[in-house]
């Protein structure tokens, strides 16, 4: 794929109060400031460019040779040990994946060609800058792996719950994680980017500041794994058995729609179950309630990729799929928890390099980068080159090769020969490569100068950072600008607040200014230098928004209902037949967590003692309260904050008849508005859970004020 490209222009990188300018060969000189030491390898070589990896033409594949690049990540992905550098705090499960036809028209991958055939697969959800010990409610990109085990080998798609990254290039992803980390001297702030050195570097680094937006909306806050997207974040090609590629981008589309949790409600969860996320996951499963994708593939030619807006080997960017609707292929359903954390979800190694035939790269930089990157890291976390062998990470197809010996040899081939090509014949001789059946990489023509530089193609760094904040709802833009708001507030230097204001300026000049409004900014900055130009004729894609993307249906959720001695048999009955109809769960929480006496003289054991299950672990709450219940729950405080949460998050609350004077004691009118469902009869339970469907009753936020990060 040939794409024609203007020379580029000589680009001005601020430090401070130094001014640093790269030119097309990667040159630098300062500019102002004092004088600085230059940057150098472990082994004291001066380094000329430590923003692009060298790379084969302006778009070409990265070049092995740049002992730079892999000194940095070699030294990166070494830092720590046993835990994972990055996606330490994880959960995963097993499950299948099951193709809906056969795409080979497309591809050649086994995976794909016989249509319900079911292929095994880990998944491992996870969190990005926290450590094992974080909670899982940290504002958080979410890690979305997944390893199918295929019958010509294992494929791992490594991806987020968000389709762009904060790097165009991989040389750079120690930085942007060490920025995201707890900064170095003091070790806090824990699974936190509220801190000087994130906003320090993304406010340095223009390409940040698309997935900044993504990171300060609800898609890093969600309700659970499962209500979650997740993308490949690269594009990849898919070859067919004539050789044919097409270009292709992997969407997992959930089956239960998207949901995510509001900040002050965040915060609450962490503190009442730091365990939140994997909980959800785990009783899911274990409840028969299968948590499930669909498989998603934007798939596209050379003629596009060449007339598209943007450089499709630009991870910090995405195909709208208004522009590229996505071709629906399968289902991937988890349905088995893992018998021992440790040996499944701990000791699982995944690998972006681990492709199946059918199945090839791009030249994708970052892409690039990770395929040399996540071996490396594997072999130091896991000790052995034979990590392979472990039962989570080995095929579970044959598998044949003359590699042996190393720590913790498994298993070593059997017989004479210990090398190829060799003399002996049948089982002595050992495996022999099939030029027929064995993966063959997409013959590409590559040509051009080895240059450390950055493509023009990706220099546009606001456009779709504006299109993204304009395809969300007017609820959404708030928690945005208030997420932005919080974040910039913790940050220390008013310098590092005041550049980021500045790149909002060229994202929507309303956020900018809701931004430093909240910051209390003196005066509003001028706009960032901007490589391109923020385009204004982006359209909004509404599949960016969670609140349109919801499910239909309040299905694999949970209520809460609150309940005291005396409580009304028949309309807990009620409920519970409506709910079960629904397949949501209910969750009885009560003063005790041995159980209340009910109408009819029945016991009914309680799932939660009140202060142990607040209304932030629920989707929605009743509150079924007798009379005389009631009384008793005013003198509760964690009653109170049961109604008085509810009713700040934007719950739906079935309200019994009893319970007005708990409202009133939670500061909740009890005609405040029709977030609040009466629930006097069983019949009525019907209209209220067809209520929860929604989710949150939105209209409610601007009036109750609710404590979001910008307050």
């Amino acid at each position: 794929m040939a794409r024609k490209t203007p020379p580029r222009e000589r680009l001005k990188v601020k430090y401070g109060d130094q001014t640093v300018a790269r030119g097309e060969g990667g040159e630098t000189h300062q500019e102002a400031g004092g004088e600085v030491k230059v940057l150098t390898t472990q082994q004291g070589t001066p380094v000329s460019d430590n923003q692009n990896s060298l790379r084969v033409g302006r778009r070409g594949p990265t070049a092995l040779e740049d002992f730079h690049f892999r000194e940095k990540l070699f030294h990166f992905d070494h830092e720590r040990i046993p835990e994972r550098v990055v996606h330490a705090r994880g959960f995963g499960a097993h499950g299948f994946f099951q193709p809906y036809e056969s795409l080979a028209d497309i591809t050649r991958a086994d995976l794909f060609q016989r249509p319900r055939e079911k292929t095994p697969a880990f998944v491992r959800f996870s969190t990005v800058a926290g450590n094992k010990g974080s909670g899982d409610l940290a504002r958080d990109v979410r890690g979305f792996a997944v390893k199918l085990y295929t019958q010509e080998g294992n494929w791992d798609l490594v991806g987020n719950n968000i389709p762009v990254f904060f790097i165009q290039d991989a040389l750079k992803f120690p930085d942007v994680i060490h920025a995201a980390k707890q900064e170095p001297d003091r070790g806090f702030p824990q699974a936190q980017t509220a801190h000087d050195n994130f906003w320090d570097f993304i406010s340095l680094n223009p390409e940040s500041v698309n997935m900044a937006l993504w990171i300060m909306s609800d898609r890093t806050i969600p309700r659970s794994f499962r209500f979650m997207e997740g993308f490949g974040v690269h594009t990849f090609r898919l070859v067919n058995a004539k050789g044919k590629s097409t270009f292709v981008k992997f969407h997992w589309k959930p089956k239960q729609g998207m949901q995510s949790v509001v900040w002050n409600e965040a915060l609450k969860i962490n503190g009442a179950d730091p365990d939140f996320h994997r909980r959800d996951l785990w009783d899911a499963i274990k409840s028969g309630d299968f948590p499930e994708w669909e498989l998603g593939l934007q798939l596209f030619d050379d003629d596009f990729a060449d007339s598209f807006d943007f450089d499709i080997l630009d991870p910090t960017k995405i195909i709208p799929e208004e522009d590229v609707p996505l071709r629906r292929v399968g289902r991937l359903v988890l349905n088995r928890c893992v018998d021992n954390f440790f040996a499944e979800t701990e000791q699982v190694a995944f690998c972006t390099q681990n492709i199946v035939p059918g199945i090839d790269f791009t030249n994708d930089p970052l892409l690039q980068g990770r395929n040399f990157s996540y071996l490396d890291t594997q072999l130091k976390r896991l000790g052995s080159p034979n990590f392979t062998y472990l039962p989570v990470n080995a095929p579970k197809c044959p598998f044949h090769h003359f590699q042996q010996d190393g720590h913790m040899a498994v298993e070593n081939p059997k017989g004479r020969a210990n090398y190829e090509p060799n003399s002996w014949r049948g089982e002595a001789g050992g495996p022999r490569e099939s030029p027929e059946r064995g993966f063959t990489s997409f013959p590409a023509e590559e040509e051009g100068a080895k240059r450390r530089i950055r493509p023009e193609t990706f220099a546009d760094h606001y456009s779709q950072a504006r299109q993204f904040y304009l395809s969300q709802t007017g609820i959404e833009q708030e928690h945005i600008a208030a997420a932005f708001t919080f974040e910039l507030s913790k940050v220390e230097e008013p310098a590092i607040r005041a550049r980021m204001v500045g790149h909002l300026l060229n994202v929507d000049e309303g956020l900018a200014r809701k931004v430093s409004d909240g910051l209390g900014l003196k005066k509003l900055p001028k706009p960032a230098e901007a490589a391109r130009p923020t385009r204004t004729d982006l359209k909004a894609s509404p599949a960016l928004s969670i609140i349109l993307n919801g499910p239909e249906s309040f299905k694999g959720r949970k209520i809460g209902v609150l309940i005291t001695d005396g409580v009304e048999i028949n309309l807990l009955n009620g409920l519970k037949r409506a709910l079960d109809r629904e397949k949501a769960q209910m969750k009885i929480v009560a003063p005790k967590v041995g159980g209340v006496k009910a109408s009819d003289g029945s016991w009914i054991t309680a799932d939660e003692k009140i202060d142990g299950g607040p209304s932030v672990v629920f989707d929605a709450v009743a509150l079924l309260p007798s009379a005389k219940g009631v009384e008793q729950l005013m003198r509760e405080a964690t009653a109170r904050d049961f109604v008085a949460d509810a009713f700040a998050h934007l719950k739906f609350i079935g309200c019994g008849a009893a319970c007005g004077p708990l409202l009133e004691k939670a500061g909740v009118p009890a005609d405040a508005d029709e977030g609040l469902i009466r629930l006097d009869k069983p019949s009525s339970a019907a209209a209220f859970v067809k209520a929860c469907r929604k989710l949150r009753y939105w209209e409610r936020e601007t009036a109750v004020k609710l404590p979001l990060a910008a307050e």
